[in-house]
């Protein structure tokens, strides 16, 4: 470009070249400009708006080709973006696509993309995080959370004293390179617990607590060693402001902006509009939080993630933020800046390696391998099972995208050069990929529901307490809970321990949360949940004294792991009985009110793996209740709520009996056995042994209550008979009887639409059968031994 000018202080002029550098292109004149215009010279690929399409699309492409491959072993999907990009590196696919080498503009674009897609990520998982969990994590999880991270940095520090005796490292990069080796990533530990389903496990809570301590000292030691490299470079009197800014940010932090949003939270309605700008309030913070932490001589980098520390987790703000932001987040914004940061790993680039490198490289392995020491010894000091140990030792060196955005950074900053960094990368893979694959193949945390001891309703003794666990998802499980337990009239002779579980969606937070309420001293936020839930058991449990002891507990977890929750409590509590609510609900004229299949699946996953028997109550129109009929001052009782068990055969069917007997004991009850019989006993496929234990079980009965006979041929005469008498009884008994073919439900099979609570249940619950009445699915306890 010519540029014509006069030099100073003279009238003589002097004409001169002047290259300038425009920025890219940013957006596209359109396909049909293109094609109509012949005027226009260019390709179309030099404008960056369809460019990046491409780039994305192709992106997409090859890490969807990649996981499909590698998916199976186990591998995290971070790791299959980062291939994706290696891969279009290696291949010189730009070359013939315009993809990425056709100017540096190309690069520019997605690593700005990448870099707020990076931000956002780190802003969110700050939301997600509980820091006062902390304080409540136990000193287990400070034992593992403290020692492996101080113990790996001093073993660095160590080596690097021996490469470099005669240099202050401290006011060198090698401090922040050992402190990032070291380190412990919380979102990193999150997310692989979380993807390979033991998030809710004992060993998986117990390094979610640790890893959340590692990372805040983490990120402490990580400011730290950016005032050390300072004090270096601009003197002690500079790093002294600093840390005084730092101090008045930390003040303002804590003490101001927290309680304000908090405050803003609490006084604007749910269904206020207003509930809306605090979510663009709290996104435009975020938009100048980088700027804000720079005026106070902090890291940009630093000012997303603190601001999503800030921010209240859980509903309402922190669920709204990761319900809205996370899945463009996650599903677009950082699987870019994971594929760019692959698209940089030059492997040529080893051979350019100097000894500075070559010694870092040992100090990161080094680092590693002292950390799963660590980690591995104190597990074995706290006498965990050696496999547990394993497990717990590889999850806190699990390495993830905060690693490798770190390493970004510090290449984009020449903390680090070009094969250093392609080193970080791979080996980050390497472990990311190792360690998905141990644990997978080391921990199943399904196999303390081995069941060894019987823990069923028959194999209770009858004079003994039933230990009940009934589980609570929506105010209407309220209500369906307590109806059929008050059907059950529990009595001195037959009282009933009970459990109940709450259980909340894990939304806007990283950490389940499992909380005991008749533990809690005082009232915290986390009661909120579940405050209408523990009011209406507290009252049945005193309607009922003596005769009902309780105990209410609720889980905040992901819903496909809400089955760890029962299932421990069922363990430890050793429950014979649990209570599930049907997924679905009926209005009062039968057409359905809600379905969830959450629940459904969650249904299944507990009929698969309970340590105990399981029950699914569906419920009808009329509330089940036999105490409002009942008259305590008096010694007179009179039968008022009649209750029929379909019997069948086999142990289902049992079990249900069993419970149908306790129910019994109560004089207002009435309860009725119906027997169905195959007409001739033919083609039934129970074995002589279940024949055997069905007569016992029936011969226990027929004295003390209504005994019927039904002689039936096949499954429709069984709908027809059933159709017959829904007017007659409030509550059936029923067992679940999976797989059981049977002549009396032949031809119904084919009709099931729900197989978890099986043939008859599924027939009494269908829209065919109008009545006033409910439905109890009962399995026994499954046998697992594998």
């Amino acid at each position: 470009m010519a540029l014509r000018s006069l030099a100073p202080n003279s009238t003589e002029e002097f004409t001169g070249e002047v290259c300038l550098k425009f920025p890219p292109k940013i957006v596209s004149p359109g396909l049909p400009a293109l094609l109509l215009d012949k005027r226009r010279k260019g390709n179309f690929m030099d404008y960056s708006a369809p460019r990046l399409q491409l780039q994305m699309f192709i992106f997409y492409v090859l890490t969807q080709a990649t996981h499909i491959l590698l998916k199976n072993l186990g591998l995290p999907l971070f790791v299959s973006q980062i291939l994706a990009g290696m891969i279009v590196r290696a291949s010189n696919l730009g070359d013939y696509t315009y993809v990425i080498n056709r100017s540096e503009d190309s690069i520019a674009v997605l690593g700005a993309i990448g870099g707020i897609g990076f931000l956002f990520f780190l802003f969110l998982s700050g939301v997600k995080m509980d820091v006062s969990l902390m304080f409540k994590s136990g000193m287990k999880a400070v034992y593992f959370g403290l020692p492996t991270v101080l113990v790996p940095l001093l073993a660095c520090l160590i080596m690097n004293k021996v490469y470099y005796p005669g240099d202050d490292f401290f006011n060198t990069n090698k401090f922040f390179l050992a402190v990032s080796y070291a380190g412990t990533s919380f979102p990193v530990v999150h997310n692989l617990l979380s993807e390979l389903n033991i998030l809710n496990s004992e060993l998986g809570r117990l390094g979610l607590s640790a890893a959340l301590i590692g990372d805040m000292v983490t990120l402490v030691l990580t400011i730290c060693s950016l005032w050390m490299k300072a004090h270096g470079e601009v003197g002690t009197k500079r790093v002294l402001q600093d840390v005084g800014w730092a101090i008045l940010f930390l003040v303002i932090v804590v003490f101001v902006l927290r309680p304000g949003i908090k405050w803003m939270v609490k006084h604007i309605p749910e269904t206020s509009q207003k509930k809306d700008i605090c979510f663009y309030l709290v996104i435009l913070a975020f938009m100048v939080s980088p700027r804000i932490t720079q005026l106070f001589h902090l890291h940009p980098k630093f000012g997303p993630f603190i601001l999503g520390l800030v921010v209240p987790d859980g509903p309402p703000l922190g669920s709204a933020l990761v319900e809205k932001s996370d899945p463009i987040i996650s599903g677009l914004f950082l699987p870019i800046f994971a594929t760019t940061c692959g698209l940089r790993v030059d492997l040529a680039s080893f051979k350019e390696g100097s000894k500075f490198q070559i010694n870092q490289s040992i100090e990161a392995v080094v680092t590693l391998v002292v950390k799963f020491g660590v980690s591995l010894a104190l597990a074995m000091f706290c006498k965990m099972p050696m496999r547990d140990s394993l497990v717990l030792a590889f999850v806190m060196i699990s390495k993830g995208i905060v690693e490798i955005g770190y390493y970004s950074s510090m290449y984009d900053s020449m903390v680090i050069s070009k094969p250093l960094y392609a080193f970080m990368i791979i080996m980050n893979i390497f472990i990311a990929t190792i360690v998905a694959i141990l644990v997978k193949w080391l921990y199943d945390p399904s196999r303390k529901y081995l069941c060894f001891h019987k823990k069923t309703i028959m194999n209770s003794k009858p004079n003994q307490e039933l230990r009940v666990l009934g589980c609570v998802h929506v105010p209407g499980n309220v209500n369906s809970i307590i109806n059929l337990l008050n059907a059950c009239c529990p009595t001195r002779e037959s009282s009933i321990a009970l459990d109940v579980l709450h259980l909340v969606k894990l939304s806007g937070r990283a950490t389940p949360l499992f909380i005991a309420h008749h533990k809690q001293k005082i009232t915290t936020s986390d009661d909120l949940y579940s405050e209408n839930v523990v009011m209406a058991f507290e009252q049945f449990e005193r309607d009922h004294p003596e005769v009902v002891s309780l105990n209410i507990f609720t889980a905040i977890s992901p819903p496909h792991l809400m089955y760890e929750d029962i299932c421990n409590l069922a363990i430890e509590h050793s429950t014979s009985f649990i209570i599930l609510p049907f997924h679905r609900r009926w209005y009062i004229d039968w057409s359905i009110e809600s379905e969830d299949q959450t629940i459904r699946s969650l249904n299944c996953d507990i009929l698969k793996m309970a340590p105990c028997s399981v029950g699914i109550l569906v419920e009808g129109r009329r509330k089940l209740s036999c105490s409002t009929f009942r008259d305590t001052s008096s010694s007179e009782s009179y039968s008022s709520y009649n209750i029929v068990v379909i019997f069948v055969g086999g142990k289902d069917d049992r079990e249900a009996l069993a419970l149908a007997k306790r129910i019994s004991k109560d004089e207002s009850v009435s309860l009725t056995v119906i027997h169905l019989k195959a007409k001739n006993n033919i083609g039934t496929i129970l074995g002589e042994n279940d024949r055997a234990l069905d007569d016992e079980m029936l011969s226990g009965i027929k004295g003390s209550v209504r005994y019927l006979e039904e002689q039936v041929s096949d499954g429709p005469e069984t709908s027809d008979f059933l159709r017959s008498i829904v007017e007659d009884y409030q509550l059936f008994i029923v067992g679940r009887r999976y797989k059981c073919e049977d002549p009396q439900t032949l031809g119904l099979e084919n009709w099931c639409e729900f197989e978890e609570i099986g043939i008859i249940g599924d027939l009494l619950s269908s829209s065919d059968f109008i009545g006033n009445y409910s439905v109890l699915i009962v399995q026994q306890q499954q046998q697992r031994t594998s």
